[in-house]
């Protein structure tokens, strides 16, 4: 949000601006004290005192929001030549006049306005419009970006901008505001809404993110103006976000440009020494430099490849990171030179390659052939490391123009030739990929701060490349495994995947991916989700495609509790829950202000509502007798667990409930329905203070599956009583889930065991098994 100088207007003439040149700004001149904006026409009036009433400004807003300073005594005028020059080279005077106009717009919206810097903050628009220019993106872009922050902080709204400008322009403009408007509890989850709405705008239109990449570079690149604490959280939010995004989308010179950008602003010591190291170390490694350079372009002309060969220098950040993740000393890091070679065509990426390597001994395990197997962000190169003279280490990049192109300007590179689909490049594809991605993420994620920690870890800078049995490739982040790689293919093979084959070898699911995996994924349509693999997942749309399996699951796990429980608490009223027609669920389902009859079962199986208030409610439709009687008097009958509800009911760890123990039902806000043993004490206690919330259940005589108790044994301290105890309690079909062990005395050990048992029955039968060792001197059940 931008805001005019803070200090009080005091009413003055303001110096007319002379006639301009085209492209350039009115100049703009303010007495001392005063802003021209209040001064231009629609500005705020003054009060009583002579003073304007001061705008609002949110001082820890992102920076494209900018800080604001009083008017600059000195004329300023902002030249729009510069990025005309750059736009009349590739597109038609038609569209330059529409640029200008968006110009005309920006510039009258922003009058009065200043940067942190001093700067007429119409500079800033103009600045980034220059750099998607120098992309050669299209004119909707360009007047997006000379327009992109007037919706946000100032009087123009989004529907101007449709009346005069179309409105494709205005949904870029608007993908690019923040929610500055609406109330959010905390920042951080009004900056994780208002980054949901810029990445969802993006998947509709890419362009969103470009004009943001832009905003974002302007932006870094003026940060000194700012202070210093605001420039360190600028500089880890461009870190975090931006330059992964940059990078995602195949920008790699502008991924370089934020990187360095942002190491300087948090770690400005850090990028001077490195700084004046790398200069100082220029000139000794210019000879060895000259030296590989002259034997190269003397070997690729004898080979018959015509080539630009020039030298590569690391970015700063990427020798910081280097050393700091390496442990490497400086010298160690600068060691290695780095080459480019640019040819006609791939053949002669090829051919070059070989020459190289016939030039000097390739370093073995080095080589990389990103032309074949691009990266996921469309990156296509040829890698190679061979030993120099001297026995240095030398990197040689090979790559074709047009390769180059896209290695620098990514998806931007291919954006005028976007018209139609069947042009869609293979790097516009994937990336369109990756964006409806992003749509499927947010279709299954509710919160903002959650979305954006998925997109986050979806940001991965390296990859691994597997096929499917069909032979088809598949790019994954390292370390993904094969529940990432169903839930890449569809969300339905990720949420019945049941086992895996990886090279026709059976594997469990939580096996990590690497390089040529050919991986087959095997589903059974009963299956759903297991929460575990949310512990080892990679990528962000599998843990959102879990997460929202589990969701669904527990909800018609609820509303199938949620209906036993109400037909419980109906039958305690001698109601018949059959005799009940659609139209009296509904009924009672608005009264309990429920959005359905099955949103009320859910949260009366998720224990947000009780269900004898509920069956109250719905027996007050009834003007009977015996339902007046039965609200004063109810008789409820215990509900029946059968072990297989599913996460809608949990069995509590204070006691361990099995089937055969008496028990009673908790219903906890939000949890469902959590079983205790009768004779617990703390449900006793929990009883004692909110009786309402409890009822009662009873085991079904149809219940199964395993259930978990806890025993512990008192053994003699002899050698091998461990594993006596285990192998008896194996014995007795027993699993054990956990064991430990203490020392009670020289003579004795304690050793406590939790068990999965069938029921009651079975769990004396262990203990009777146990007791019988001649280590044991007592077994009990916690």
């Amino acid at each position: 949000m931008v805001m005019t100088p803070p200090h009080p207007a005091i009413p003055a003439p303001v110096t007319a601006a002379p006639s301009r040149k085209p492209g350039t700004a009115p100049r703009r001149t303010a007495p001392k004290g005063s802003s021209a904006r209040q001064h231009a026409a629609g500005a705020p009036v003054a009060d009583k005192t002579g003073h304007a009433p001061a705008p609002q400004h949110d001082d820890d807003a992102p920076l494209s929001d900018g800080g604001f300073v009083a008017t600059p005594d000195e004329r300023l005028v902002v030249s729009l030549a510069s990025l005309t020059q750059k736009a009349a080279a590739y597109l038609p005077e038609e569209d330059l006049r529409r640029i200008r106009e968006a110009y005309r717009v920006s510039d009258e919206a922003h009058l009065g306005q200043f940067r942190t810097s001093g700067e007429p903050y119409i500079s800033h628009p103009i600045a980034v419009a220059e750099i998607l220019a120098g992309w050669k993106l299209d004119a909707d872009s360009l007047m997006a970006a000379l327009l992109h922050d007037v919706i946000e902080d100032t009087s123009v709204g989004k529907q101007t901008l449709i009346e005069r400008f179309g409105p494709q322009v205005a949904e870029i403009v608007d993908g690019l505001s923040k929610l500055e408007r609406v109330e959010f509890a905390t920042k951080e989850q009004q900056q994780a809404e208002s980054f949901r709405k810029m990445l969802l705008a993006m998947a509709r239109d890419v362009r969103v993110i470009l004009i943001k990449l832009a905003d974002r570079l302007h932006n870094m690149q003026t940060l000194g103006a700012v202070p210093p604490e605001k420039q360190r959280r600028v500089a880890r939010e461009t870190i975090e976000i931006y330059a992964p995004i940059a990078n995602r989308l195949g920008l790699h010179e502008l991924f370089r440009e934020l990187l360095d950008l942002s190491f300087k602003a948090l770690h400005p010591f850090r990028h001077r020494t490195l700084q004046k190291a790398v200069q100082a170390a220029r000139g000794n490694r210019r000879e060895v430099l000259a030296r590989i350079l002259e034997s190269v372009q003397k070997a690729l002309p004898e080979a018959g490849v015509t080539a630009e060969v020039f030298g590569r220098e690391k970015t700063l950040y990427a020798i910081y990171r280097k050393m700091r993740d390496k442990h490497l000393s400086f010298s160690e890091v600068l060691d290695v030179y780095g080459f480019r070679v640019i040819v006609e065509s791939v053949a002669q990426c090829y051919l070059t390659l070989g020459a190289l390597h016939a030039l000097y001994k390739p370093v073995p395990g080095r080589f990389k052939d990103y032309i074949a197997i691009p990266k996921i962000n469309g990156y296509q190169s040829l890698h190679t490391t061979l030993v120099g003279p001297f026995g240095t280490p030398v990197e040689f990049q090979i790559r074709t123009r047009e390769m180059q192109r896209v290695a620098q300007s990514g998806v931007a590179a291919h954006w005028l030739y976007k018209a139609e689909k069947e042009s869609f490049s293979d790097l516009q594809q994937r990336t369109h990929e990756w964006l409806q991605s992003l749509l499927d993420i947010q279709s299954q994620t509710g919160d903002s701060l959650e979305f954006i920690e998925h997109v986050k870890v979806d940001l991965f800078p390296d990859a691994v490349y597997v096929f499917t049995p069909r032979g088809q490739i598949r790019a994954m982040p390292r370390g993904a495994t094969i529940i990432d790689f169903a839930y890449s293919v569809h969300t339905d093979i990720g949420d019945q995947a049941v086992a895996a084959r990886v090279n026709q070898q059976p594997v469990p699911l939580r096996t990590e991916l690497h390089n040529g995996d050919v991986v087959e994924v095997i589903t059974d349509p009963n299956a759903k989700a297991n929460p575990n693999w949310l512990s080892f997942v990679r990528t962000g749309k599998a843990r959102a495609g879990i997460r929202h399996c589990l969701k669904t699951l527990k909800y018609l796990e609820s509303v199938d509790l949620g209906k036993r429980l109400l037909d419980q608490s109906l039958r305690a009223l001698r109601i018949d829950p059959s005799t009940l027609d659609a139209q009296a669920l509904e009924r009672g389902a608005r009264d309990a202000a429920a959005k359905s009859v099955e949103d009320m079962y859910a949260d009366i199986g998720l224990g947000k509502r009780l269900a004898p208030v509920v069956a109250r409610t719905i027996a007050l439709q009834f003007g009977n007798k015996s339902a007046a009687a039965a609200l004063i008097r109810p008789r409820p009958a215990p509900m029946l667990i059968s072990g297989n509800e599913g996460a809608a009911v949990t069995y509590s760890p204070c006691c361990h409930p099995l089937p055969g123990d008496d028990i009673a039902g908790h219903l906890r806000g939000g949890h469902g329905l959590v079983v205790h043993r009768a004779e617990c004490p703390i449900a006793h206690r929990q009883r004692a203070k909110d009786a309402e919330r409890w009822t009662e259940v009873d085991w079904s005589d149809e219940v199964g599956g395993l259930f978990r108790t806890e025993v512990e044994v008192v053994v003699r301290s002899d050698r091998g009583a461990l594993g006596k105890v285990a192998a008896e309690i194996a014995a007795s079909e027993a699993n054990i889930v956990h064991v430990s062990m203490d020392q009670d005395a020289a003579e004795s050990a304690t050793m406590r065991f939790a068990l999965q048992v069938r029921d009651r029955v079975h769990l004396a039968q262990v203990m009777r098994n146990v007791r019988r060792l001649s280590e044991v001197a007592k077994i009990t059940r916690n």
